[in-house]
């Protein structure tokens, strides 16, 4: 009974009651109560990600929280095109560019900040970074930048066949991705120099069966409240005379905040290989997934769906991907990579604001 009775099982619990209630809409008060509800809801999803992590180890733990984060990402994105139509056929392009420039710049990049910060110098296997690195380059350049520059459809279109194309290209990476992460070459993956004094801790069947379902639903409000609120963050964005564009960024950042705090817990702890598999383990689910995803809706329905960027989005995030490259090539990192990367976040957000 005291298992139910934490706040981690409550505040998940007590949003999703808010959120069924409809009472989101009526005041000012409902949407301030929903919006600490939501932060605490990110709280708990993080909590219930470290109890799988303990249970499952490494890096499944990770994988778990990073495709649970996108497979809820990906039914917001298709629930939010079948209603729209062809009036958010950018939509899937916006949301993935989005959280590609926030967790490389963001995430990484106050990752190695706090860890710098606090530990001057941090360790991490090389190998496992060149994996992340070099399938997530591919994924991009086949979904982000080839569409621009195609010939079968004028703008910035597949056309069928290569969407298909792209699409099982971005399945077979990612899973061979998952294939050496949990496989082949998993201890890549594993933090090498972790306190073998460290009591392991035990977790129970219950507490894990618990943990993932409190996981899932903290995810799942946590993205529903983001929905929800989005037209009254769009309105503070609109009063200010912002693009609305900005709300896209601001979504994405809410859904990426369980994966943001948890990455960042893990490298004030000094286990920055546990950083980085979560963060660039969720870039990849995030492209990876959510692209074939969103191709499958379009070819079923015959909507048109526009996946490349413009040549100055081309050029932040060509930026962002060769910047990062380079701060985790030595296997050892400091803050100053972390402000580089911090840099480039402010120059995508400040270019967003003042195109």
């Amino acid at each position: 009974m005291r298992l139910f009775l934490q706040w981690t099982i409550i505040i998940p619990t007590l949003a999703w009651v808010l959120f069924f209630s409809g009472l989101i809409h009526d005041s000012g008060f409902f949407q301030i109560a929903a919006s600490v509800l939501l932060i605490l809801s990110v709280m708990s999803a993080v909590h219930h990600s470290e109890i799988i992590a303990h249970r499952v180890g490494e890096p499944y733990g990770t994988i778990i929280l990073a495709i649970a984060i996108t497979v809820i990402e990906v039914s917001i994105i298709i629930s939010l095109m079948m209603s729209s139509g062809q009036e958010s056929v950018s939509l899937a392009r916006d949301t993935v560019y989005s959280a590609t420039m926030l967790i490389l710049n963001g995430i990484v990049g106050l990752c190695l900040f706090i860890g710098g910060l606090k530990h001057h110098e941090q360790k991490f296997s090389k190998h496992s970074v060149t994996i992340a690195l070099v399938s997530l380059i591919s994924i991009v350049v086949f979904t982000l930048v080839f569409p621009t520059f195609t010939e079968s459809i004028a703008g910035s279109y597949y056309s069928t066949p290569q969407l298909i194309f792209a699409s099982i290209a971005c399945l077979v990476i990612y899973s061979c991705f998952l294939f050496a992460q949990t496989s082949r070459h998993r201890n890549y993956f594993l933090i090498t120099d972790k306190d073998e004094d460290e009591e392991p801790v035990i977790v129970s069947n219950k507490v894990l069966i618990t943990s993932l379902v409190f996981l899932v639903m903290s995810l799942g409000v946590v993205v529903l409240l983001a929905k929800t609120l989005s037209p009254t963050i769009e309105g503070i964005i609109t009063s200010y005379s912002l693009p609305k564009t900005l709300v896209g960024v601001i979504i994405a950042a809410i859904i990426l905040l369980p994966e943001g705090i948890a990455a960042i817990i893990a490298a004030r702890k000094n286990e920055l290989q546990t950083s980085l598999n979560l963060s660039l383990g969720s870039a990849l689910a995030s492209i990876g997934l959510t692209i074939p995803s969103v191709a499958v809706v379009c070819i079923i329905y015959d909507m048109k769906i526009i996946l490349g960027l413009d040549i100055k989005s081309i050029i932040l995030l060509g930026l962002s991907v060769f910047t990062v490259m380079l701060s985790l090539s030595s296997g050892r990192t400091n803050i100053v990579y972390g402000v580089v990367l911090l840099v480039n976040l402010f120059a995508f957000i400040f270019l967003i604001i003042y195109p």
